[in-house]
């Protein structure tokens, strides 16, 4: 059994409030990890491009306010 598969198991054996408690966990877990890689990402020069290919965009009015 593969570690995804046993903590599948796990997580179906968890109470209504463990669950909540688990949800919550992993939401803040991901949302971290999302940010670190997202900063790595801006460090690294990665979305440079996109980032230029918008400010184009915007300059010739391909862009809408929100």
């Amino acid at each position: 059994m593969s570690k995804v598969e046993n903590l599948e198991k796990q997580i179906q054996q968890l109470s209504p409030d463990e669950l909540a408690e688990f949800r919550r966990w992993y939401a803040e877990f991901d949302a971290d990890r999302w940010d670190r890689q997202f900063e790595l990402d801006v460090r690294s020069g990665k979305l440079d491009a996109l980032a230029e290919k918008a400010l184009r965009a915007h300059v010739a009015g391909q862009s809408t306010k929100l």
